[in-house]
């Protein structure tokens, strides 16, 4: 199966409620995902961006669940938000952990969507400040682009370090770019893992690499901080060129790799002096977001499979 038939496969079933129910299930299942998620609840995510730390990694926490259907769940969401953030600074964690919010889990396909998911994040941004931390927005399918880097742009009036995230499969990608990396803006820049049609996005590996590589090269020669969400080995040694050629500074830059997926490459480059930032999930809605991790980069279904059968 190609690569591209093979991640059309794995989105799909990341909309099957049959097969998550089953899957969701299985007792061996649920092991297996605390390697790649953190637990359901703050005391989890506590543990898990403590021993984190201990291993000179920061950390940015994602609660998991999106697509909310009413004002209530949005608020129900930035309420967990908020427990989390006073729980971490309880901790001590917060000069080492930040938090990543999906605006559609804080309304943002809500009839007031836009205006709405605004202040919900905002709400976040404020809590996080107290805290001594900040945000990041992630970014979701092509359709919610212009709605995010929009709330991106409002909220860092008041808050100047939320980051936001860009998706080098999209076509539009270079000119948002070109458009949010100034002076003092935090960019996360990754591959992308949506279903979207090829005439808003790469669909074939090889073209998403490529753009990939590219924008890295225009955000690291930016003034902008750079944060560079790979796993891929080619990419990060070419980042690591491209880092020292450009004579960047190491706050000035993270690498970001997910909770789970090689984590020993994850200690050396921290051990080399770089900073790096793991992403962090937690909660019971963990289907969609693995299933997406494996789509993004068809490989982590094989490890998924693996750590499966050694688990039965």
């Amino acid at each position: 199966m190609s690569s591209s038939l093979l991640r059309s496969a794995i989105l799909a079933a990341s909309r099957s409620e049959s097969l998550r129910d089953a899957v969701t299930a299985a007792p061996v299942t649920r092991d297996v995902v605390k390697r790649f998620v953190a637990g359901t609840g703050v005391d989890d995510v506590v543990e898990v961006t403590r021993a984190l730390r201990e291993q000179g990694l920061l950390a940015t926490v994602d609660r998991l669940g999106e697509d909310v259907h009413t004002a209530a769940d949005a608020d129900a969401t930035v309420a967990d938000y908020v427990e989390l953030l006073r729980r971490l600074a309880q901790a001590g964690l917060t000069d080492s952990v930040e938090v990543s919010v999906k605006l559609s889990a804080v309304g943002q396909a809500l009839p007031d969507g836009q205006q709405g998911s605004l202040q919900r994040a905002r709400t976040i941004c404020e809590v996080a400040a107290e805290a001594g931390t900040t945000v990041t927005l992630d970014m979701e399918d092509h359709t919610t682009t212009d709605a995010t880097l929009e709330t991106a742009r409002e909220l860092r009036r008041d808050f100047p370090s939320v980051a936001v995230v860009l998706q080098a499969y999209l076509r539009r990608t270079p000119e948002d770019v070109r458009a949010m990396a100034y002076a003092g803006s935090r960019i996360r820049l990754c591959k992308g893992a949506y279903k979207e049609p090829a005439d808003v996005a790469f669909t074939d590996r090889g073209e998403i690499d490529i753009a990939y590589v590219r924008l890295m090269r225009s955000l690291i020669g930016s003034e902008a901080t750079a944060l560079l969400a790979t796993h891929d080995p080619r990419l990060i040694d070419i980042a690591t060129s491209l880092l020292t050629e450009a004579g960047r500074a190491r706050q000035t830059y993270e690498f970001q790799m997910l909770l789970g997926i090689r984590p020993e490459e994850q200690v050396r480059l921290a051990g080399e002096g770089h900073q790096v930032r793991i992403y962090v999930p937690y909660g019971t809605d963990w289907w969609g977001y693995l299933m997406r991790r494996m789509a993004e980069k068809p490989a982590n279904l094989a490890l998924f499979t693996r750590s499966l059968l050694s688990r039965a």
